[in-house]
């Protein structure tokens, strides 16, 4: 094995999988920013929620609105629920796994707000139970999700966005979720500031 054509083939197969991804997802992504600047400009509010390398990827988009994308702007209310290790393991110890996220959804989300939901195969249960938390409290679900939508797909009602990436790759779908968030952050500041940069 050479290690740096495997590197390259690497960028190659991200590069692939991410101009596949475009024609099918540019639609959905535009509407998920579209609802996330609709939920701001009303006071409300963004969680988000996912596993290991999803849970970076909402502490990521997290960070992204409360600090700055690329302007200058004030800070967005978002929360992500994957940060505060006692209450995910108070609510894990206490009840389960799976709950982790719904039972902070039940105590801070409101009709209005959005959750951003991400799991790459769309199976993982905490995030469908948050799921079905969010739909309790009336709020917007955006679901990044890959491979064929598992569970996550079915649960979807017509005021959510699912944002599927069209690979079984883990690493990939990964890597299109970051892509996805980025224009998330791009197009609400957009349509927040009006300005282009």
């Amino acid at each position: 094995m050479d290690p740096v054509q495997r590197v390259k083939d690497n960028f190659l197969d991200s590069i692939r999988v991410k101009t596949e991804a475009i024609e099918v997802i540019a639609e959905p992504v535009a509407k998920a920013a579209a609802a996330v600047a609709d939920s701001l400009l009303n006071d409300h509010k963004v969680m988000a929620c996912g596993n290991g390398g999803s849970a970076a990827d909402a502490q990521h988009f997290s960070a992204e609105m409360l600090n700055r994308f690329e302007m200058e702007r004030p800070g967005l209310p978002a929360i992500a629920l994957t940060t505060d290790s006692s209450t995910i393991t108070a609510i894990s110890n206490d009840y389960q796994y799976a709950e982790i996220y719904s039972k902070q959804i039940r105590a801070l989300g409101n009709a209005g707000d959005v959750l951003i939901a991400i799991s790459t195969s769309g199976e993982s249960h905490n995030i469908v139970h948050a799921i079905d938390a969010a739909h309790e409290r009336d709020m917007v679900v955006i679901a990044l999700t890959g491979r064929e939508g598992g569970q996550i797909a079915d649960l979807m009602n017509d005021n959510d966005i699912e944002i599927r990436v069209p690979t079984w790759s883990t690493a990939r779908i990964q890597e299109v979720h970051i892509m996805i968030l980025h224009s998330i952050c791009d197009l609400v500041d957009l349509q927040l500031l009006g300005q282009d940069s």
